[in-house]
């Protein structure tokens, strides 16, 4: 019995044939499929009362799967928009307190954590303000809008004390757990190259978000929107589609690159990259936007006791227009293999090395007297065996979690069991900024036209 066999053995999982989309490289018939176990997670009932600051697309969604964890309660809802505090009353009822100013939401004694899901220029403002009234904080990604800003959110979350968990959920999916017992035990060979990818072909998925007909200074609290000295002229665009802007988001990078690089530093235990160049283009959706809609980062991580040398190849397109668009992959290649994943799914599919060298086809051979290539393959066949010029590979598999699943809620299980007994949360300040980090240097590096130097460990420019 071979080490994968062995190790899958040890594993204990169960093979159940379930309707997942196939390696694209293999035929459906070719790939072993089997499910991931998993058992819901159920938190203590202790109670948490909740606000979620910013209701946007995120905010109200993220409140409707805290919602699923038992023992949390939503309490307060704020908005810049008057429209989401109505739309967020109609939801959870005349009993939710709303409001234009968060705050006034954390001066409240009945609160013992926020959901930070407004625009990206807030996140470093509110999380600070939020862990010094020791409310505890789940911030969306990423944790800081500008590279400056890092360890200004890690110092505060030391010296508090307070739980701050960042909202990259795909590092508490449990297909990414699972893949990571593969990887460690070397099933792909040694990591040498990882290319990740999230495309989009929609206007939706390009950020061009359904705006209301009632967007002026009267429903907007544009001025506390605006950082300080701001006077920019109110622009319902710049307020509803703020990921186009890069004064108030952090484009392709900081909203896709971001995702993708939480779940590789998780796999990995990686830091991050020490150099980072990007290169991209805004190509279609010239709507106003000041940040472009085709992105190509490329990062090189270094060889340390974590893991070898390798390099990522990272690339958003909004406006792809392939047969099928892939958000969300991502390929570790190794010397003996491939780790394909999807979101919450991956497959893994074997090439080992031949022990022989090869020899014939794309080759000198032919170019040698046919007496000298007779006596060459001669040689050939005395040292090597079938096996050893031609390895046998079993067939890929693939992992999926059940149908249904939803990594964010493990993640807030993660968060909210933290709040009440105290334990590391999977993505504290220092794992969110490592992962944003190399993303806001993609930017920087994009609008300098340069190659950005960065220590991981230091986290800071180099």
């Amino acid at each position: 019995m071979n080490s994968r066999r062995k190790f899958i053995k040890q594993l204990g999982a169960a093979s159940l044939i379930a309707p997942i989309t196939s390696y694209a490289s293999v035929s459906e018939e070719e790939i072993e499929k089997r499910i991931i176990p998993y058992e819901r997670k159920v938190s203590a009932v202790d109670e948490i009362n909740v606000g979620i600051i910013g209701f946007g697309i995120m905010g109200s969604r993220n409140a409707k799967t805290i919602l699923e964890v038992p023992g949390v309660k939503l309490v307060a809802v704020c908005d810049l928009y008057k429209g989401r505090l109505e739309r967020a009353i109609e939801l959870y009822g005349h009993q939710l307190f709303t409001t234009q100013s968060y705050e006034e939401l954390l001066n409240r004694s009945d609160i013992d954590a926020v959901v930070v899901c407004t625009s990206d220029q807030w996140h470093e403002k509110i999380s600070i303000d939020a862990m010094r009234k020791r409310k505890a904080v789940y911030c969306e990604k990423p944790v800081v809008h500008q590279l400056n800003q890092g360890w200004n959110v890690i110092n505060v979350q030391k010296q508090t004390g307070v739980v701050l968990q960042v909202g990259s959920q795909r590092v508490s999916s449990i297909a990414y757990a699972e893949a990571k017992k593969f990887y460690k035990a070397g099933e792909i060979g040694q990591l040498n190259c990882i290319e990740a990818s999230f495309d989009r072909h929609t206007a939706l998925g390009a950020w061009q978000y359904t705006m209301p007909l009632d967007a002026t200074t009267e429903t907007i609290a544009w001025k506390k929107y605006l950082k300080t000295n701001d006077d920019t002229p109110f622009d319902a665009k710049r307020f509803f589609w703020w990921r186009n802007y890069k004064e108030y988001g952090t484009g392709v990078a900081g909203d896709l690159f971001v995702h993708l690089l939480s779940g590789i530093h998780y796999l990995t235990d990686s830091k991050g990259p020490s150099k980072i160049f990007a290169t991209g283009d805004l190509s279609y959706w010239k709507d106003g936007r000041n940040v472009p809609d085709v992105m190509t980062g490329v990062m090189e991580y270094k060889a340390c006791n974590e893991h070898p040398a390798f390099q990522v190849l990272l690339k958003v397109n909004l406006a792809s227009g392939a047969e099928k668009v892939e958000s969300g992959k991502v390929k570790f290649y190794g010397t003996e293999g491939v780790i394909d994943f999807g979101w919450n799914d991956f497959t893994i599919t074997k090439n080992k090395f031949s022990v022989a060298p090869n020899i014939g086809g794309w080759d000198a051979l032919d170019t040698y007297p046919e007496k000298m290539q007779q006596e060459i393959l001669n040689e050939y066949s005395k040292k090597y065996s079938g096996s050893e010029i031609s390895p046998t590979n079993e067939k890929p598999i693939q992992f999926a979690a059940p149908a249904g699943y939803d990594d964010r809620y493990d993640h807030f299980v993660n968060f909210f069991d933290s709040v009440r007994n105290k334990k590391p949360v999977v993505e504290d300040a220092s794992f969110g900024f490592r992962a944003a980090a190399p993303c806001l240097a993609c930017n920087e590096s994009y609008f300098q036209k340069k190659v950005i130097n960065w220590d991981p460990i230091k986290m800071k420019l180099s």
